[in-house]
């Protein structure tokens, strides 16, 4: 995945499980795992694509991925079209995520190359300059908006870590409260509290892509992943 942050980082969810109808009420997750979440949301479809399809997890558009790697590029309009759409660059935002999913090769390093001579830019050091017709291989140095570099100063990520947040089983994701945890009882009309149990799981690399699937899949997302 093309995210920073530490291998220690824990990423932990304590499942509130209803015995009854065998299915995960919510979770009790932490900034982390939001994080997590949220990253995937910024994943273009071909990282996607890519990663499940390296696990066997993938359907059609694992086809279609498949056919524009083995597409000759004679009847590609270049080959750096071929390499965007196979790994797409994600911009670095100033989002630190934990390492839920594999290494997909995509670079988040915004890489940004000019003529020596003209003020022409581009992200590819391939192209030529309109103007003198010499490759844009000047590598330029880009520098971090003052927000950016305090996301990574302050933890980085998508969401604070100052509260404990609440995900339910379809990824509906709300900050968490002892009132917001009533209310989820009494509108799964749960009446005996004694049916419910409560889990706590570790998230690894297995779990990553599961969810990354399950997302795509299904609304009963924790469910299906942790109580199938």
């Amino acid at each position: 995945m093309a995210a920073s942050s530490s291998d220690s980082t824990k990423v932990t969810l304590k499942l509130l499980i209803d015995n009854k109808s065998k299915k995960v009420l919510f979770a009790e997750a932490n900034k982390e795992f939001v994080d997590f979440l949220f990253h995937i949301l910024s994943l273009p479809v071909g990282t996607v694509i890519k990663l499940l399809r390296k696990n066997s997890l993938v359907g059609a558009l694992g086809n279609l991925y498949d056919s524009i790697e083995n597409l000759s590029n004679t009847y590609m309009q270049s080959d750096q079209l071929k390499e965007t759409v196979l790994n797409p660059k994600i911009s670095n935002s100033g989002a630190h995520v934990p390492l839920l999913l594999p290494n997909a090769d995509v670079s988040m390093d915004r890489e940004f190359y000019r003529c020596s001579t003209h003020n022409f830019v581009s992200d590819d050091p391939t192209p030529l300059c309109p103007q003198c017709k010499v490759t844009m291989k000047t590598k330029m140095e880009y520098v971090a908006s003052y927000g950016a570099v305090n996301k990574t100063v302050e933890g980085g990520g998508f969401v604070k870590g100052v509260v404990t947040y609440m995900v339910m089983d379809d990824l509906v994701v709300k900050p968490m409260s002892t009132i917001s945890s009533i209310t989820m009882l009494n509108k799964f009309n749960v009446k005996e509290v004694g049916a419910l149990d409560e889990k706590v799981v570790s998230l690894e690399m297995k779990e990553g892509l599961m969810l990354l699937k399950a997302s795509l899949q299904c609304k009963n997302v924790l469910t299906s992943v942790f109580l199938s």
